[in-house]
């Protein structure tokens, strides 16, 4: 009845069977944000016709499914009406877009699911072990698996293919084909979004077996459609980095559970997943660009080519309908990975510089190049080392030192195919062989008992391995010890070389304050007799002066100034024109009072004679 309400309360709002409701939570009151958006809407007497009779129908018909389901739980007497309501309710979220409610949905199947060992004591209750009532389950949840990836939940999905998988682990009886193939159709989808290659690539994988086995029926599908669904499998086995380590984090427990998911007994590797397609006949099902990108990338060996061959193929993926659009950031991983590989075999270093010529054809790879490199070498899948001074990347072959393992899971990381022997590769061969007639030598000695005359033989034999591990440990402290003294004498060598750096700092500090020092004694020097030839040079214009002013004044000859001035680099004797002066002037006194005597002698006889 509240279906019916709902779907007569749309018609009523507007002529189409599909009205949009402009509400985020059902169970949620109107915010005042809510009521001010209403009132400003484009259309708002539409909007406000939908609020009034839309609106509510659909939270009754929420609420509606909530306590159905509530009052259904864990009683088999009702399993059936439980399980329909359950696909009803995800019918509902489907037609109406409600994401909210959706979560809340399978958050609330997830726990009646949880508590049906808590009413297991209660008559009519649920038995899981019971083949159809699991099977019931099954079907929904693989409805909220579908569901969830139609409205593009996928963390809601990833839960709900968790809730499938423990349900299978409890299924004494494997589920139909058809409902296990679009089981890892969804999986699939859920890996690709997330990015991650190997796990999407084995989910494509199954799911295609499953499709060859006849899981879709008599009609199956057609055969273009199975050339498109070849062509996937292939071209996801291919966007695997060939340096690809479980589930891309380097987490063993994540790994083992995403494994387990996809039903498989080990992860998946790079070069199985191919190995299982190129089985399957995949290779002459699959259109013509994916198998040039096969032989691009599986065949043909040349890696300072490879981006110029590969990029107009994936060009030409990315413009076909839509199916390989998805593929291409991941091919653009494995395009890198592939390449690093094959230079790694034929280099030694090469120049960033030139690295990025060799990607350019690939636009979208140029900026993410580094730091791939770099993701590479922290995982340990790749020993580089960037050296930004010269401005290259080594590729390291250092078959005797110690790798950590960190990150890195036995049996599930693939390397590039070798076209020649590295010296790691040779190393540990040899070192297998040996051993390896290490291990025969001793099987054949503990099942052969000696005789006699090897008694001897063999008593020393067996004495050299016992002693075998303490050569082996005084073995390591000796290298140990030697590796401590060349330190040890490198650290020496380098505090002397800096004691002779300092000292050769300090004679050259102290040689400079002498010099500095030096010059300015001689400047002071200069200075000082600068000053006196100024005070020299006054004094003699002074002299000079005054000279002329004796001159002029009538007191001294000019005879006499110049005899005492003739001196024109010494000082001149001010203290001689003084004394010249004085005598003149004595001199000129005496004549004077004789001239007056005079005078004075002829008045008084001029008065006498009168």
């Amino acid at each position: 009845m509240a279906e019916a309400k709902v779907r007569e309360a749309q018609s009523k709002a507007s002529a189409s069977t599909t009205v949009g409701v402009d509400v985020d939570d059902l169970e949620a009151s109107e915010t005042p944000e809510s009521i001010l958006l209403g009132a400003v809407s484009v259309d708002q007497s539409k909007d406000r016709t939908d609020r009034a009779l839309v609106t509510p129908w659909l939270k009754f018909l929420w609420e509606a499914y909530r306590t159905s389901l509530e009052t259904l739980k864990n009683n088999a007497r009702l399993e059936a009406i439980y399980q329909a309501t359950a696909q009803g309710a995800f019918r509902f979220c489907l037609a109406h877009t409600r994401r909210v409610e959706f979560r809340r949905l399978c958050d609330t199947l997830r726990l009646h699911l949880a508590n049906v060992g808590k009413y297991a004591h209660q008559p009519h209750s649920i038995n899981l072990s019971d083949a159809d009532t699991l099977q019931h389950h099954l079907d929904t949840r693989f409805a909220q698996l579908g569901a969830a990836v139609e409205m593009e939940l996928w963390q809601e999905a990833f839960r709900s293919v968790e809730d499938v998988h423990n349900l299978l682990t409890m299924a004494k009886k494997a589920p139909r084909p058809a409902m296990m193939a679009g089981y890892y159709d969804k999986l699939g989808k859920i890996f690709l979004m997330s990015g991650n290659a190997l796990y999407h690539a084995a989910a494509v994988g199954r799911y295609y077996a499953l499709v060859v086995g006849g899981a879709l029926g008599p009609k199956g599908l057609s055969g273009q459609e199975m050339g498109e669904l070849a062509g996937k499998v292939l071209i996801s086995a291919l966007a695997v980095p060939a340096h690809s380590v479980g589930d891309g984090s380097g987490g063993g427990s994540a790994s083992t559970r995403l494994t387990a998911l996809l039903g498989l007994t080990k992860p998946p590797t790079r070069a199985s997943l191919l190995k299982d397609a190129l089985s399957r006949d995949v290779l002459r099902l699959a259109p013509e660009p994916v198998k040039k990108l096969y032989h691009a990338l599986e065949v043909d060996f040349s890696p300072l080519g490879l981006c110029g061959v590969v990029a107009p193929i994936l060009g030409e993926l990315g413009q076909g309908t839509g199916e390989y659009k998805g593929y291409l950031p991941l091919l653009h991983h494995a395009l890198l990975s592939r390449l690093l590989g094959h230079l790694a075999q034929v280099y030694e270093s090469i120049k960033i510089a030139y690295l990025r010529e060799l990607v350019e054809p690939l636009e979208a790879v140029g900026s993410q190049l580094e730091a791939y490199v770099m993701l590479l070498a922290r995982r340990g899948q790749l020993d580089v080392r960037v050296d930004h001074a010269q401005g290259c990347i080594w590729f390291l072959d250092e078959p005797f030192a110690s790798r950590e393992e960190e990150g890195q899971d036995a049996g599930t990381s693939d390397s590039v195919d070798a076209i020649q022997p590295s010296a790691t590769t040779l190393v540990q061969t040899r070192l297998n062989s040996v051993a390896g007639c290490l291990y025969s030598a001793l099987g054949m000695i503990d099942a052969n008992p000696p005789s006699s005359a090897q008694g001897e033989e063999e008593s020393r034999f067996r004495s050299l391995l016992a002693t075998l591990p303490a050569y082996r440990r005084s073995l390591l402290l000796h290298n140990s010890l030697t590796a401590r003294r060349r330190q040890l004498a490198q650290e020496l060598a380098a505090r002397a070389q800096a004691q002779n750096l300092t000292l050769q700092a300090e004679v050259a500090r102290k040689a400079a304050l002498e010099q500095t020092r030096l010059s300015l004694l001689e400047a002071s020097q200069r200075e000082a007799r600068r000053r006196q030839d100024e005070v020299e040079r006054v004094r003699r214009q002074e002299a000079e002066k005054y000279a002329r002013g004796l001159v002029e004044g009538g007191v001294l000859g000019k005879e006499v100034v110049e005899k005492l001035t003739a001196s024109t680099t010494g000082p001149i004797d001010t203290t001689s024109l003084i004394q010249a002066q004085v005598l003149a002037l004595e001199k000129s006194k005496a004549s004077f009072s004789s001239r007056l005597k005079t005078i004075k002698q002829e008045d008084r006889s001029f008065g006498e004679g009168i």
